[in-house]
């Protein structure tokens, strides 16, 4: 059995397991932080989405929660000035590469991007960056879900069940900078690649980028 040890998010103390990191200390009392990439059980979480920073005392800058074990006697606060201006930023910066047409997609009313703008108080647009062209087909090869690029945040969850859950590694990151993207190798259709099609990895996308067919 793990030590328990106390913690103090927001001015409220909490007994947590030694060594959980912060996001899922936080998320397991009820305590909100933003995110998309994580994964409780990632030994190396890549922190990609930028989103859970929070600030701890006896650090100079935020940290992303979810690559931060919890200690005795640990400070943690989720909300201040500098923690919302750069969780805003990264939100509008996913949004800009993101296909916005939620009252067609399957995720809506569950989706975590609307999940985020409803707790944090922000808009569901792109108001100070250019909206970049991200007009990539939707693959209906598999035959039970669909997978669209176009609302893909790279938050890498489905790659991380495929390889380490369903363990296939039927697909992965390819490409490099503002054309990265999750595709099958030689980037084929699904059903053209070893692809199961098992389905594991369409309940872990936070925004309907994998979806199942009517």
């Amino acid at each position: 059995m793990s030590k328990t040890v106390n913690i103090t998010i927001d001015g409220k103390q909490y007994g947590v397991p030694e060594g959980k990191r912060v996001l899922w200390a936080a998320l397991e009392n009820g305590v909100y932080i933003p995110h998309l990439c994580g994964i409780e059980e990632e030994d190396k979480p890549s922190a990609g989405c930028r989103l859970c920073f929070v600030e701890i005392e006896g650090f100079s800058d935020p940290v992303a929660s979810c690559t931060q074990p919890v200690k005795e006697g640990m400070v943690v606060q989720t909300r201040s000035e500098r923690i919302d201006r750069l969780v805003k930023n990264g939100f509008e910066l996913l949004l800009s590469n993101h296909s916005l047409n939620c009252g067609k997609c399957a995720a809506n009313g569950s989706c975590e991007l609307q999940k985020i703008a409803k707790e944090r108080g922000l808009k569901l647009r792109v108001s100070r960056m250019r909206k970049l062209d991200n007009a990539a087909s939707i693959d209906d090869s598999p035959e039970k879900f669909s997978f669209d690029p176009a609302k893909c945040v790279l938050c890498g969850r489905c790659v991380w069940v495929d390889h380490n859950k369903a363990k296939v590694g039927a697909i992965g990151f390819v490409r490099r900078g503002m054309r990265r993207r999750v595709a099958t190798f030689g980037e084929t259709f699904l059903a053209e690649s070893n692809c199961t099609q098992c389905g594991e990895c369409v309940p872990v996308c936070p925004t309907g980028a994998l979806f199942k067919k009517a």
